[in-house]
């Protein structure tokens, strides 16, 4: 790889340096571990010597790594520094500044013939020379970074090199306009051919396809170049709002700076600024345009209205057993939908670009979700009670630590009208996150009811009145058969179950009815209910006497 070829460069002229000065005197022990790793910097720079292919490749990789852990190692003593070892260390900084600007000459002078060799080569070979090209214009970025950070700790070690740092700050100035006009360029390119291929014969496609890789290829690299430059940048406080935001329009990745103030008030400016050009250049048209708009939308509002009155035909049909909550949002669904399509339609035909608007869309969509994480915890537990269909309108239900008449269901919550006549509005992630009890789920319910009678009373007795209680009833019913038996030997009674079979909607009345009875019919037949009571024995004693 061409990048390998820098390190090679950086290393020859450690070397040479090395070579060039005299004995030094010992050094500290804490600078022994830099010393060693460069002396073996320099075995591996002289190892590489004579070898070619994938052992050289091998041996620069080495290299590579080794002057990481130079750099890691001199962090180290940048961050323990004390006064006397500053000196030392600043050279040690000086030294990697010195051998970074020759490596950034170098790097900008193999991009530059890259980028010609690319310009020149036939369609075969340009696969490869942008592959290098795009891995040399990388490291050439890292070094960048890299001699930023040298300037960032000469500030920490009180020696500030502000002539040379101001030079690196004009450089990435100029990279930044120069990568932005190459992406402008590059991007022009990549639509071009796209245009081209969708209108081309088959037998040009081949060849346009290839030209259409590349420029993709070429996109790419812009832009991870421009993002890698805009961060830099950044840092070092140049003003990077119009490049982030080519890099949103050109990619259409959302990343952190895009939420910046000044990015966000860009974007809105250019695109107010573009729409007052448009109307002005265009206002007869546009007017046209804005009466078909309008009608598109009445009809479609028309085909709304209708396409909700045949879904709700549709679903009120007695064969389709479905939820008030499901016949409520297929409806709603259908006509939003036809509406949806109406204006996406009536959006085009006034030729408005709907890429853009879909994109602010989705923003706009994590946006919201984000901040709206509860009501989307609602909205799925509301999709989960439209498919499993726990209960419906006008059911009785004990649910979300409420009970009531469900009055209302949406998607959202469930509107629950207690006994009482309060209207209670539950969240549907409440409801459905806890135990559902739907009283009038089914058509037919059992009523318990327990009765004492005293254990003086007569069983068979007090069988046949309960019995004939029942049976006098109009509403129990006869199938299935009601059930009364003798179920516990109480402590003060003796204690009958009664559980006749009702509809649902006679449950309460009969509870009311039967427990009526049953007091004044026990009355009448000298029947008693007994109730708890407690014998109280007093034994006197009588006080001694001294």
């Amino acid at each position: 790889m061409r990048w390998l070829l820098i390190i090679t460069l950086f290393f020859s002229l450690f070397s040479f340096a090395e070579e060039a000065e005299p004995a030094p005197e010992p050094k500290p022990d804490e600078f022994a571990k830099i010393e060693q790793m460069e002396s073996e910097m320099a075995e591996l720079y002289k190892e590489s010597q004579g070898k070619t292919g994938t052992a050289k490749s091998i041996i620069d990789m080495q290299m590579l790594k080794k002057n990481e852990d130079i750099r890691a190692e001199l962090q180290k003593l940048i961050n323990n520094r004390t006064e006397e070892n500053t000196p030392r260390v600043i050279g040690f900084v000086n030294d990697q500044i010195e051998y970074l600007t020759l490596a950034i000459d170098f790097l900008a002078e193999q991009v530059t013939k890259l980028q010609s060799d690319l310009d020149s080569a036939d369609q075969e070979q340009k696969l490869i020379i942008q592959k290098t090209l795009h891995e040399t214009t990388a490291f050439y970025h890292t070094i960048l970074g890299e001699q930023w950070a040298n300037f960032g700790w000469l500030e920490l070690l009180g020696k500030p090199d502000d002539e040379q740092k101001a030079q690196l700050i004009k450089e990435i100035e100029q990279r930044l306009e120069f990568l932005s006009a190459k992406l402008s360029f590059d991007n022009q390119q990549e639509n071009m051919l796209a245009g081209q291929i969708k209108s081309a014969a088959e037998e040009e496609k081949a060849s346009l396809q290839l030209q259409y890789i590349l420029a993709q290829r070429q996109v790419v690299g812009d832009i991870e170049g421009l993002q890698f430059i805009v961060d830099l940048a950044s840092k070092m406080g140049i003003d990077t709002t119009d490049y982030t935001k080519q890099l949103f329009v050109v990619s259409g990745n959302l990343t952190n700076e895009i939420l910046d103030i000044k990015v966000l008030w860009s974007l809105l400016s250019d695109g107010l600024k573009d729409f007052r050009d448009w109307l002005a250049q265009n206002t007869p048209a546009a007017l046209f345009k804005l009466f078909v708009f309008l009608v598109i939308i009445f009809i479609f509002k028309i085909f709304k209205n209708i396409t909700r009155r045949i879904v709700t035909r549709a679903v009120s049909s007695p064969t389709l057993r479905m939820s008030q909550l499901m016949k409520d949002f297929f409806i709603s669904i259908s006509g939003n939908t036809v509406l949806c399509i109406g204006i996406l339609i009536a959006l085009s035909q006034i030729g408005l670009n709907l890429a853009p608007v879909l994109t602010g869309f989705g923003v706009a969509g994590v946006i919201i979700g984000f901040a709206l994480q509860d009501t989307l915890s609602n909205f799925a537990s509301g999709m989960m009670l439209l498919i499993y269909r726990p209960f419906d309108v006008d059911d009785f239900v004990e649910a979300g630590g409420t009970s009531g008449k469900v009055s209302h269901m949406s998607l959202v919550s469930t509107t629950i009208k207690t006994f009482d006549n309060q209207i209670l509005i539950v969240p549907n992630s409440k409801i459905w996150g806890d135990t559902i009890k739907n009283i009038t789920h089914e058509r037919v319910r059992r009523v318990d009811m327990v009765f004492g009678i005293g254990y003086g009373d007569d069983v068979e007795k007090t069988e046949k009145v309960l019995e004939a209680i029942l049976a006098d009833h109009p509403m129990v019913l006869r199938s299935p058969e009601p059930t009364i038996k003798l179920h516990v030997l109480n402590s003060s009674s003796v204690d009958f179950i009664v559980r006749p079979w009702v509809k649902t909607e006679d449950y309460w009345d009969v509870y009311w009815d039967v427990t009526r009875e049953v007091k004044m019919r026990f009355d009448r037949e000298g029947i008693s209910i007994p109730f708890p009571q407690q014998d109280v024995h007093l034994h006197m004693i009588k006080k001694e006497q001294d």
